[in-house]
């Protein structure tokens, strides 16, 4: 009774958290970013990971580890106890500071980072579900018309432009080992969320007569999509091992329906000028592939580092006026180390902590008027055990800058703060005594 209790209890809670990331994306006020980048294409994308990846530069492709959910590499979900039951989930705040030549502005906006789950299915068989966010778009600009000639035959405009929205990942992935050194993973994935962008034209000087035009797209994203996954892994020597692995992603057509509308608003009156509504949300997945290493002492350190590769130059989206968008090939290079001092220490409970940092330097897919949008950052974190098994709360930073003033682009510089709970329980565990 004890163990289906604790597995209703998880369960509940997942359903709970889930619940919560729902609620918070129909928040219209509660941006999940706040970047101009996530303009284009499919928004923001968020970097991937749990505090043990994002305090470790983000990678995970070679690692295994049989205290954390890593999500990054599907074969790594058969790294575990084989009876041992994992839940993980996380909350992220992004701290933003843009700075357009002489103008500058700061927002905060704090989001579910992560809902995940692993549990074995038979001998050296595993499985992960979970939650997670795939882009966020957050933006809003007001401009006053300054043209002498509208505003001396027409009068006062204010042009407002403002996005937001989410697209998430509901996936599940199933892990199996073979030889004793070789792990392949599958992982589906599911595609839902809905993204808003909109354009107000608003009259100052007489709002009576001209009213307020508003126009946008509203788009609603439902599709599937699939991720595959090996590892290889070994001992280099007595209490050291390596893990080498790759991941593959096909490319796809993010699926759904697309609302363009324009409408005029004069006080209470609305006049509609058209709403379509046309299937194809004009947005991809790109083809993607990446490749890493780690290699591990046990219960003392970790160092790896991961390369990602994603095509995005043949994915098209809707154009933004006035800015040339191309989608660009990204690629990443991503390195992190992590050590715990004496993870059996009794006298001193923080030598028992484990310390990560980390670095990376990512080529993103936007290519703006000619210019791509490079960003370069440094991680750190660490993981604090709590009562016993592998449970812990953890904490990772990332801090950085995409962007620059010199390519006529924006200078963005973000911290991201995550803050991890990893609970940790053994199935099927007889207890002689109750």
């Amino acid at each position: 009774m004890r163990k289906k209790r604790s597995v209703v209890s998880a369960l509940g809670l997942l359903v709970f958290l889930l619940g919560s990331t729902t609620l918070q994306a129909q928040d219209m006020d509660a941006l999940g970013t706040f970047t101009p980048y996530s303009m284009f294409g499919v928004g923001d994308l968020v970097r991937p990971g749990t505090s043990l990846n994002r305090g470790m530069g983000g990678i995970g492709v070679g690692l295994r580890d049989n205290r954390y959910i890593n999500y990054l590499n599907p074969a790594s979900a058969s790294a575990r106890d084989s009876l041992s039951f994992m839940l993980d989930f996380g909350v992220m705040q992004r701290n933003f500071v843009n700075t357009d030549g002489p103008r500058t502005s700061a927002y905060n906006a704090m989001s579910m980072s992560h809902v995940l789950m692993s549990f074995p299915i038979w001998k050296t068989t595993a499985m992960q579900l979970g939650i997670i966010p795939y882009s966020h778009v957050g933006y809003r600009f007001v401009e006053d018309e300054n043209r002498e000639d509208i505003l001396a035959n027409i009068g006062a405009f204010r042009y407002y432009q403002f996005g937001q929205g989410s697209i998430n990942q509901a996936f599940a992935a199933y892990s199996a080992t073979f030889f004793r050194h070789v792990s392949v993973g599958v992982q589906g994935t599911y595609y839902f969320g809905h993204l808003q962008k909109n354009t107000f034209i608003q009259s100052l000087t007489a709002p009576e007569l001209y009213g307020t035009l508003k126009t946008g797209y509203n788009i609603s994203v439902s599709s599937f999509g699939a991720r595959f996954g090996a590892q290889v892994f070994g001992n280099l020597a007595p209490g050291t091992s390596f893990t080498v692995g790759a991941t593959f992603q096909p490319a796809g057509l993010l699926k759904g329906d697309v609302t363009h509308f324009a409408r005029v608003e004069k006080g209470s009156a609305i006049d509609t000028v058209f709403a379509n509504v046309t299937q194809g949300s004009q947005m991809h997945i790109p083809m993607e592939w990446e490749v890493g290493f780690s290699i591990r002492k046990q219960d003392s350190w970790a160092f790896g580092a991961d390369y990602t590769r994603s095509d995005w130059s043949h994915s098209q989206f809707a154009q933004t006026p006035g800015i040339t968008f191309e989608p660009a090939l990204s690629q990443t290079v991503k390195a992190g180390f992590e050590f715990t001092p004496d993870r059996y220490s009794i006298r001193y409970f923080m030598r028992r902590w484990t310390y990560r940092f980390g670095a990376y330097y990512d080529k993103s897919y936007l290519m703006l008027n000619g210019k791509q949008v490079n960003a370069v950052g440094i991680t750190l974190g660490f993981s604090v055990p709590v009562y016993r098994w592998y449970n812990s709360l953890a904490v990772s930073i990332d801090a950085g800058q995409r962007g620059s003033i010199e390519d006529n682009l924006i200078r963005e510089r973000y911290i991201m703060l995550i803050l991890n709970f990893n609970l940790h329980d053994i199935w099927f565990l007889k207890h002689r005594y109750n």
